[in-house]
């Protein structure tokens, strides 16, 4: 009872601290709204765009959103800048379901290994025959542009590991939480479970900010923190085109282009910007509202309350005022995603729950066996769940938590017949 009282007063207190930090920093504001929800962002072969709504964010001079979405799912070919190497041809190929910028059943591979110390190294990988190498670099491509870029794990990197392609839809709101938000949840968590839950915020470098960071909150290993570092980095790493950000290819081998590949348009956009306009401007995930109000449904919630589930699974966080200043001062947060109430049911922290997959992307080491909550907004469009998509089933998934999350799992197996299957009706409701 006591945690299921916790539970339901998580809206109360970050709507009550998002007020209290607004007024420290002298914003005048109205109380939060609820975030726009919609699967709003269909993919077209014909006109991409034309039937998509934003949340209001407002566009760039001379832009608008279907160009910002025709960006983000333009295929790309040697020509225009994929490559050498590279896992897909359009950010759309990965972020698709149910529409453009949603989750995906795609997975990449990582690999390294440890040093002397026990510290990880990301892989080194040799092409071409060994005539070449790409050097230290955790992400391995599954595909390349000609044979002789091929990546291939080699057998010295051992901590191997596959990816699920994250949803991005409403993560625009996600970028616009403030850190000390997620440090309040942090905090609450090691309160309420003296210390047995602890999710770890660590900083990150802003890719466009030089020398400043900011809390990470995207990627499996919350590597980036803001939506354009988070896009730049993706459009090398996933696609293999340069851009201002990342400006160097990782191998020359088979490239026929000139580095950055990203060049902006008439506009002086270059496509990473309209990718992360198009990501600012995407709704929240949907809940299913019919299922959502049935019985069982509510019954279930009740639970996932209850036995714990909800001390990462967080429902409700406001995002930081319209006006504030982030990003290292790179972007100010609009009227669209500014104090807005979002249940993204997770708390973008790093946790061990023993499903971690070993690889450190941003320092520090104890990084590597803890991965970010998956957030459960959109939930139901996930035909497989995991960082690796192994669990095919909601019980698997749930059965596969340990360490922090031992105590719930085993309160969850606890629970009769009857109440899994609430439980189950209420998750497969977001």
């Amino acid at each position: 009872m006591f945690q299921e009282m916790i539970g339901k007063s998580v809206s109360v207190v970050f709507i009550a601290v998002a007020a209290l930090a607004a007024s420290l920093a002298g914003i005048a504001q109205q109380a939060p709204t609820e975030a726009p929800a919609g699967f709003d962002t269909p993919t077209l072969r014909e006109n991409p765009g034309a039937e998509s709504v934003s949340n209001g964010i407002p566009e760039p001079a001379g832009d608008t959103y279907a160009l910002d979405q025709s960006a983000f799912e333009r295929s790309h070919d040697a020509s225009t800048g994929l490559g050498p190497v590279f896992n897909a041809r359009a950010c759309a190929d990965c972020h698709q379901n149910p529409v453009s910028g949603g989750a995906s059943q795609f997975t990449e591979i990582r690999a390294g290994h440890l040093d002397s110390n026990g510290n990880f190294v990301a892989a080194s990988v040799p092409i071409n025959d060994g005539a070449a190498t790409i050097a230290l670099r955790s992400i391995i491509n599954d595909r390349a542009l000609v044979a002789q870029a091929q990546e291939h794990v080699p057998e010295a990197e051992n901590i191997r590991a596959l990816r699920a392609a994250l949803n991005t839809l409403g993560d625009g709101f996600v970028e616009a939480i403030d850190d000390s938000t997620l440090l309040a949840i942090a905090q609450r968590q090691a309160d309420e479970t003296h210390g047995r839950i602890h999710g770890e915020a660590i900083e990150v470098p802003i890719l466009e900010a030089p020398g400043q960071n900011r809390i990470g909150r995207f990627g499996w290993k919350n590597q980036h923190s803001s939506l354009l570092s988070f896009v730049g980095d993706a459009y090398l790493n996933e696609m293999g085109v340069t851009n201002r950000l990342r400006p160097k290819d990782v191998t020359t081998i088979g490239k026929i282009t000139t580095d950055p590949e990203d060049q902006p348009d008439h506009l002086g956009l270059a496509d990473i910007d309209h990718f992360a306009q198009f990501i600012r401007g995407t709704k929240v995930p949907p809940r299913d509202a019919p299922l959502a109000a049935t019985p069982a449904a509510l019954a279930g919630e009740a639970l996932f309350h209850q036995i714990g589930c909800a001390h990462c699974h967080v429902s409700t966080i406001v995002t930081a005022p319209a006006g504030t200043a982030i990003d290292g001062g790179t972007f100010t947060v609009p009227d669209a995603l500014g104090n807005k109430i979002i249940h993204p049911y997770g708390d973008f922290l790093l946790h061990d729950i023993e499903t971690g997959d070993g690889i450190v992307q941003n320092p520090p080491q104890d990084t590597a066996h803890k991965l970010r909550t998956v957030p459960l907004w959109g939930l139901r469009m996930h035909p497989r769940h995991m960082h690796d998509l192994k669990s095919l089933t909601l019980e698997s998934a749930i059965e596969r938590h340990g360490g922090e999350a031992r105590e719930v799992r085993e309160r969850f197996g606890d629970l009769s017949r009857e109440e899994r299957q609430q439980l189950i009706t209420f998750l497969n409701s977001l």
